[in-house]
């Protein structure tokens, strides 16, 4: 049964296609339409080329539709550009260097996240006064970073680094937020450490996400709803208890299928 919430992301009938008027051109979707609904965890899973990053590469901004709308909380964002999308939509990358600065320190890290969306005038960037805040914001990973703040981030384990990139990502207040393969990098332990922190904090600010992720397993055991994209559409879109019905071994038998079907 399909979530009745109100829609928090809508991309409706979207055309988009690579390298148009080239032997390579490639058209990913057509007509495609898609929502996410307020409060919902979403997984998306798929083969390569599926559409799963262009759908979050729409939705950020990174990408533009040849034709067709996005909204987000109805109001219509084709046309606006990615900085002013991110100051509601929240990104951590499969790269913790795309959120976050490895030659800057944890505290350099935090006072810029924590800057978002203001003026920046002649003032101090690093906010003294905040430290203790900060270090109780990190004490709640279980980590260790709280005693790190003077460590430059390009000097953590990747784990740290993403849990990191994860909390400056809700640092302030968003409605969105993407999760792109934000494990995939990750050795089995620290995947399972950032995906228990992922979870806490959706649940804790009450925030709708969307995760991509080759990970089957943590796109059965989390979230609301899970996708299955192939060729630029919604192969598969189960909701709640219906979304439990599938399991590891239920999407390995899809995936067989769709490679049979493509002559793999």
């Amino acid at each position: 049964m399909a979530n009745t919430a109100a829609p928090l992301v809508e991309l409706k009938n979207i055309d988009l296609t690579f390298n148009p008027g080239t032997v390579n051109e490639t058209c990913l979707f057509r007509d495609f339409n898609f929502r996410v609904d307020r409060g919902e965890f979403v997984s998306v899973v798929g083969s390569n080329g599926s559409g799963k990053t262009s759908m979050l590469n729409l939705i950020c901004g990174t990408l533009n539709p040849e034709s067709g709308h996005i909204l987000l909380d109805g109001k219509d964002i084709t046309k606006m550009p990615e900085f002013k999308r991110s100051q509601r939509i929240g990104r951590v990358f499969q790269n913790p260097a795309k959120g976050t600065c490895p030659d800057l320190t944890i505290l350099e890290n935090l006072s810029l996240a924590d800057n978002k969306g203001k003026a920046y005038g002649l003032r101090r960037g690093v906010n003294q006064a905040k430290k203790e805040e900060y270090r109780t914001l990190l004490s709640q990973l279980h980590m260790g970073l709280e005693d790190k703040l003077d460590v430059a981030v390009g000097s953590l384990s990747g784990g740290q680094r993403q849990a990191l990139a994860l909390l400056i990502a809700t640092m302030t207040p968003i409605d969105l937020l993407i999760l792109d393969e934000h494990t995939a990098a990750l050795d089995p332990k620290s995947s399972e450490t950032v995906m228990d922190l992922t979870l806490k904090t959706i649940e804790e600010k009450n925030l709708t996400a969307l995760m991509v992720t080759h990970n089957l397993r943590f796109a059965t055991d989390y979230g609301t709803r899970i996708v299955m994209m192939h060729e630029g559409r919604a192969h598969l879109d189960s909701y709640g208890r219906d979304k439990a019905e599938y399991d590891v071994d239920y999407l390995l038998k899809e995936f067989t299928e769709i490679s049979i079907e493509l002559g793999n």
